[in-house]
């Protein structure tokens, strides 16, 4: 039916996490695509390392720039079980979105950074389906703005920290019988990043980045009365706790030159999921508490990197996250998600000393997910995301 839009990276322009747990994305449209976010706490090769972990700036001589772009498509059918009904073609469709980020070395202690990003968000767009009167379209844009700082203790660690100044904003639609309508609000929100960077030597170091929740608090009226022939003046509460909150997360990630044409690196990451478990709902008047659907995720990444000549070089990485839910059989209508694959591979083409560009695709696959509300009870089957990114890298 409708295209769906899920909310990606997009900074600069527009911005907009879905899927890396709950509804974080890893992806913003730099080289970490490629690599399926592997080593992106220590790999430290450009200013975009200030996006999970701020100390690995310090690792970075002089200034650097760069700016990306990036292309969603989501293939994320929902079938309805009742086959009266027509099912939604997908969910998620095409999304664009950009990044921007920027270091500038100060002294040999102290290195400033800034970023514009978004990473966390989702787009849902139903169409004209059973439930319209519940929702025909939600969405949840969130923009970053993340100055940074990086300090070097000595040869081997550094701190760093980061202050994310994002900006949400939600708007939920649906049809009623008195015709349309569509309700919106904004919030501003702050959250802390912290990060060590540990340097063995020049091809080794390990990296640690933490990232604080970030809580938005809209003011919209979810509570909706379907007035169908089959649903007779029945009362709902679309849950949307898991779509417009994003937990605290750690990542640890190493790097480590095999040779000077290869590299080795790997990450393993937490999100702090069951903090909504506390959340509670009402589902076609049935009290249902989110206190069982929710669960801590967990996240694992090995990537490669080969130079294969002085201006070429090849990246790919393979990735695995968890299931935000407890139970593939008991997920939210608002948040399909579920066990995440991921395969990326990119390319870095080095145009001169200072001027690069790179491109990666990343293909994530998502374990199929039940929904259990009612009459409009369905599955999202076999769910996948794709991935389109361009880069452009800039040295001083």
């Amino acid at each position: 039916m409708r295209q769906h839009r899920l909310l990606l990276p997009l900074c600069l322009l527009v911005s907009v996490h879905s899927q890396a747990g709950g509804l974080y994305l890893y992806e913003t449209g730099t080289d970490d695509l490629g690599l399926a976010s592997a080593g992106m706490a220590a790999r430290a090769q450009d200013a975009t390392v200030q996006f999970m972990n701020p100390a690995g700036l310090s690792h970075l001589k002089g200034r650097h720039l760069t700016v990306a772009g990036q292309a969603l498509y989501g293939d994320v059918p929902y079938d309805l079980d009742d086959p009266a009904q027509a099912d939604v073609d997908t969910v998620i469709g095409w999304f664009p979105a950009a990044s921007f980020y920027y270091s500038q070395q100060i002294d040999d202690r102290w290195t400033l950074g800034v970023a514009t990003y978004g990473n966390f968000g989702l787009g849902l767009d139903f169409g004209d389906w059973a439930g319209e009167q519940l929702i025909q379209e939600a969405t949840l844009v969130a923009l970053t703005l993340q100055p940074s700082l990086a300090y070097r203790l000595d040869e081997h660690w550094s701190l760093g920290a980061a202050l994310g100044i994002n900006y949400g904003l939600f708007s939920l639609k649906r049809d009623t019988p008195q015709g349309g309508r569509k309700l919106d609000d904004s919030d501003w929100a702050l959250n802390a990043k912290l990060g060590i960077l540990y340097e063995v030597d020049q091809g080794t170091r390990f990296g640690l980045g933490y990232s604080s929740a970030v809580e938005y608090h809209f003011d919209i009226q979810t509570q909706a009365t379907i007035d169908r022939p089959n649903l007779p003046g029945i009362t709902v509460d679309l849950p949307l706790s898991g779509m417009v909150n994003s937990p605290q997360q750690l990542m640890i990630s190493a790097y480590h030159s095999l040779s000077r044409d290869w590299a080795i690196m790997g990450n393993l990451g937490w999100q702090d999921w069951s903090d909504y478990n506390n959340n509670e709902v009402a589902v076609f008047d049935q009290s249902s508490a989110a206190k069982n659907r929710y669960q801590d995720t967990y996240h694992l990444a090995v990537g490669l990197q080969h130079n294969l000549t002085p201006q070429w070089t090849l990246n790919g990485g393979l990735a695995y996250d968890s299931s935000a839910y407890k139970d593939q059989d008991k997920t939210s209508l608002t948040v399909p998600s579920g066990q995440t694959l991921r395969v990326g591979a990119g390319l870095r083409y080095g145009i001169n000393e200072q001027d690069a560009i790179g491109a990666g695709v990343e293909y994530a696959r998502i374990d199929s997910a039940r929904v259990q509300e009612g009459h409009l009870s369905g599955r999202y089957d076999s769910p996948a995301l794709y991935f389109f990114a361009v880069n452009y890298s800039k040295q001083f």
